[in-house]
């Protein structure tokens, strides 16, 4: 039976809720590395999981929903940030986990996939939009702290740090097609790190004050 289903967070780690979603979004994630958002099928998914269609319609009612949630896991299972002491070394930490997801070849697919549904697909924008504070919330912290040891001035942008980092990474998967590897995530670390000790990021507010 159905009943016992609900949203994540509402039930213990283990429970049989918690086994159908993550069956579920691991099949929803093969699939929409493997096909696209496009084809992306509640019915599909429900059969490949082993779980009754009825409760996948319920719970995610659409592929956007699927997607959405997908997003929520994923941020869920992302490692945690990196805690150096030095601001270079955590944003080397960074770039090189954001190099690794996007050099995983299902990964790299899914974030594709993700991106693309989400410039024709409002909801899926949302959810993407929401797994990318939750990253850059989480790593917030190590700009905060450069600033108290002094290495970037007060009043330092810590999301558009993080930003500056990853994008060059982001182009290179979507636009340019130029390797995602080490010298390129050392490239975008250093960058935003002499940047962000320049006061590049300092906000215009902070430098009202």
């Amino acid at each position: 039976m159905d009943h016992d289903i609900a949203w994540p967070g509402s039930v213990r780690p283990g429970g049989r809720t918690a086994r159908v979603r993550e069956s579920v979004l691991e099949v929803a994630g093969d699939l929409l590395a493997d096909r696209g958002f496009a084809h992306l099928d509640l019915a599909e998914v429900a059969a490949r999981a082993g779980v009754g269609k009825t409760t996948v319609y319920r719970r995610w009612r659409t592929p956007a929903g699927l997607v959405g949630d997908l997003l929520v896991d994923m941020a869920e299972q992302s490692l945690p940030r990196a805690d150096t002491g030095s601001l270079i070394e955590d944003l080397m930490a960074n770039a090189r986990l954001v190099a690794k997801t996007l050099t995983d070849g299902r990964q790299s697919n899914l974030f594709r996939a993700v991106i693309a549904a989400a410039t024709c697909d409002d909801a899926t924008a949302a959810a993407l939009r929401t797994f990318y504070d939750t990253r850059l919330t989480e790593w917030t912290p190590c700009v905060e702290a450069a600033v108290v040891r002094g290495e970037v001035p007060a009043g330092t942008d810590a999301r558009a740090v993080l930003s500056a980092v990853s994008a060059p990474l982001y182009y290179r998967l979507l636009a340019s097609g130029d390797p995602i590897d080490d010298e390129a995530a050392e490239q975008a670390a250093k960058a935003a790190a002499v940047a962000a000790a320049a006061g590049t990021f300092v906000t215009k507010q902070a430098q009202r004050a």
